[in-house]
């Protein structure tokens, strides 16, 4: 199928440069395992999982299977004053799975919706606790919770705050992004050591600025992962956690990415041994077949709003969507979850994320234009040096370089990510990093 067989004016792509993309169009029209199949006969390879979302490979008969026979049985029931029996077992699969006491899940459809979630439930609960004044947020410079107008406010990407940033949130700070240029560009499976602690900042300007008291909860990607994946230094996460319980301030963390399997566990929680108050998630949890999206919170968050003196037939939580814990998703997200468990995937993406590692910072150190590298679990990057007035520009050339040579990899400013599904092979991996590796060369 040529793509002048279907008509491109009605679609208006998202994140995507929609005069230059109907320059030369890139349209998937099938998938199975490791491939795609593009408009025009070629075929990809999926190095990105589908922007993060497919861990078990495409075309999974079980996930497809059980989202047919959901269909056939039960095919939507409202959420409200309501539910169906697909929500509590994925509920109930999912909680099994977090560390700790995060045993109660709200679901929503998207990572946005479930950062305005986790925000919206650290403001009931602190006015549940009798301490409504806490409404301060804090993020982190370069974060990214979404497209909702609480998850851009919370988040750090200067493109949102340039365009949407006269309606975000009023009482907001954020951190310091995690990143050292100079003395941790390369950074193989392991978490780097900073020669400073940043978070004094947050201790001795941030909070004293706002008063702890009046702090609602600190929200963080474990590691950046759409900026570029940055990761956090070592001991980071737990003096985070450290200093949100010394102050009485919820911590979050935006698991969207990092979330089933992408570090080698169930979660990145798990990978830097810290247990958050609440933990979003969406992405891998239905292998990107049906949107699902949801927070899991801590029992504490959910007994404090269950203790009040209202009568029983009022709402103690004035927040869902018409599609929270749809019985669909929710279905898929069981036989993705089974499909996890079974194929030992999580444990097989840490494995091959060494590989990965491996072949970034051996194929790419010395190479024009590359001032960075990092890798761990299974995605790595590796960052260009910008050409001068034009940003981001060097990157997106070598993007369509590589996709028209038969690799999907994923521009982010001047890095490129490679994150495949928890299946890959080595040969993937070969082709994959040599395709780019060409690219940065033949683009330098």
């Amino acid at each position: 199928m040529a793509f002048n067989d279907f008509n491109m004016d009605s679609h208006w792509l998202p994140f995507t440069p929609n005069r230059d993309f109907k320059r030369q169009p890139r349209v998937f029209t099938a998938a199975d395992g490791m491939m795609f199949t593009t408009h025009d006969g070629k075929q990809v390879i999926d190095g990105i999982s589908s922007l993060w979302c497919v861990g078990a490979g495409h075309n999974r008969k079980p996930i497809n299977e059980a989202i047919k026979k959901q269909l056939d049985t039960l095919d939507y029931a409202t959420a409200f004053q309501a539910s169906n029996d697909q929500a509590f077992l994925a509920a109930e699969k999912i909680a099994a799975m977090a560390p700790g006491d995060l045993n109660k899940v709200l679901f929503c459809n998207s990572g946005s919706e479930a950062a305005d979630t986790s925000l919206k439930v650290a403001l009931a609960y602190h006015r549940a606790r009798g301490e409504g004044h806490r409404n301060v947020f804090i993020g982190r410079e370069r974060g990214y919770h979404g497209v909702g107008f609480g998850g851009m406010s919370v988040g750090g990407i200067p493109g949102n705050r340039k365009v949407f940033g006269s309606a975000f949130l009023p009482r907001v700070d954020h951190m310091r992004f995690t990143h050292d240029p100079v003395n941790n560009a390369y950074i193989h499976n392991q978490e780097p050591v900073f020669g400073e602690d940043l978070l004094l900042e947050l201790e001795q300007r941030i909070l004293p600025l706002h008063d702890p008291s009046n702090v609602a909860a600190i929200i963080v990607e474990p590691v950046a992962g759409s900026a570029g994946w940055y990761l956090p230094p070592k001991g980071y996460l737990k003096r985070l956690r450290e200093i949100c319980d010394k102050h009485g301030i919820l911590l979050i963390f935006d698991e969207v990415i990092t979330g089933f399997g992408r570090m080698g566990t169930n979660f990145a929680a798990d990978y830097y041994g810290v247990v958050p108050d609440m933990l979003n998630f969406a992405k891998c949890v239905t292998n990107g077949v049906i949107p699902l999206g949801g927070v899991i919170c801590r029992d504490k968050l959910y007994d404090a709003m269950m203790k009040t003196d209202t009568p029983q037939h009022v709402v103690e939580f004035f927040h869902g969507y018409t599609y929270s814990g749809h019985p669909v998703a929710c279905a898929a997200a069981i036989a993705t979850l089974d499909i996890y468990q079974k194929e030992g995937l999580f444990q097989r993406a840490g494995e091959m994320g060494k590989v990965l590692g491996d072949a970034f910072h051996s194929t790419f150190k010395g190479l024009p234009n590359v001032i960075g590298i990092r890798s761990l679990g299974l995605a790595a990057a590796v960052e260009l040096a910008p050409i001068a007035g034009s940003p981001g520009k060097r990157a997106y050339e070598i993007f369509l370089d590589c996709f028209q040579k038969g690799a999907l990899v994923r521009p982010a400013g001047d890095v490129l990510v490679i994150a495949p599904p928890y299946i890959v092979e080595k040969q993937h991996i070969d082709k994959l990093v040599n395709t780019l590796a060409d690219a940065v060369k033949a683009h330098a």
